[in-house]
C-alpha cells in the first residue's frame, strides 16, 4: 500500500514540473542542436541518484566528431507539496580523445506556474578551453492536467568566456507525457533545437 501511494503520488505531481521526469529503471534519448555542438544522447538511471549514457556529438569549435561516456548525479532534491529542487553535478568524457570533456554543477526550482535553473560548466575540446555560465527564467501561461500538452514561456541568458559576450533570448518549451520540445533563437547562435523523450 505504502509503494502504491508514492507511485501515485509521483505520477500526480508530475504535472506540477516544467519537464518529464526521469525515474528508476527508465530510459532517456536526447537530440540537440545549437551554436556549440549538434548531439545525440542518451541514458539510463539506475538509481535515483545518478545516470549513466552515451553521446554522439559534432563539436562546432574544433569541428570534431567524437562519442562520449557521461554520468550525472544528484546531489541534492527537495520535494514540497508546491515545488521541486534539483542540484546535479554532471560530467562526460570523450571515448577517442580524453581531451574532449566537460564538467558542470546545474540546478532548477519549479512550481506549476514558475521555473528558474542555472548551469555553470566547464569544457574543454581539441584546441580550447570555455568556461559557459547561463540561467533560465520560465513561466506557464496556463496549469495543465497530468496528461495535456504542457507550454513554458522562458528566457534564457548566456556567458562564456570564448566570446566573453552575454547574450539572452526567448526560449519556447512544450512537453506532453515523456515527450519535450525546446526551441529557442538568437541572431548571434541562430536557432536553438532541443528534443527530448523518456521512456
Amino acid at each position: 500500500m505504502r509503494s502504491l501511494i508514492i507511485i501515485l503520488f509521483l505520477l500526480s505531481s508530475s504535472a506540477s514540473f516544467s519537464r518529464p521526469i526521469s525515474y528508476v529503471g527508465g530510459h532517456t534519448l536526447m537530440a540537440n542542436s545549437g551554436s556549440l555542438a549538434n548531439s545525440i544522447y542518451w541514458h539510463y538511471t539506475p538509481n535515483i541518484n545518478y545516470s549513466v549514457g552515451l553521446d554522439y556529438q559534432r563539436d562546432k569549435v574544433s569541428n570534431e566528431y567524437f562519442p562520449s561516456a557521461r554520468f550525472t548525479y544528484l546531489i541534492n532534491r527537495k520535494n514540497t507539496a508546491r515545488s521541486q529542487r534539483n542540484l546535479y553535478l554532471k560530467t562526460g568524457i570523450g571515448l577517442n580523445n580524453s581531451d574532449n570533456h566537460f564538467y558542470s554543477l546545474a540546478g532548477d526550482w519549479e512550481t506549476r506556474r514558475l521555473f528558474t535553473s542555472f548551469s555553470a560548466r566547464r569544457s574543454s575540446g581539441v584546441g580550447y578551453d570555455m568556461f559557459e555560465q547561463s540561467v533560465k527564467v520560465g513561466v506557464a501561461p496556463y496549469l495543465g492536467d497530468y496528461g495535456d500538452l504542457h507550454t513554458w514561456l522562458m528566457v534564457e541568458t548566456k556567458k562564456s568566456d570564448l566570446d566573453d559576450e552575454r547574450i539572452t533570448y526567448p526560449v519556447l518549451r512544450f512537453f506532453k507525457g515523456g515527450a519535450l520540445v525546446e526551441i529557442s533563437y538568437h541572431k548571434k547562435t541562430d536557432w536553438d533545437l532541443h528534443l527530448m523523450y523518456r521512456f
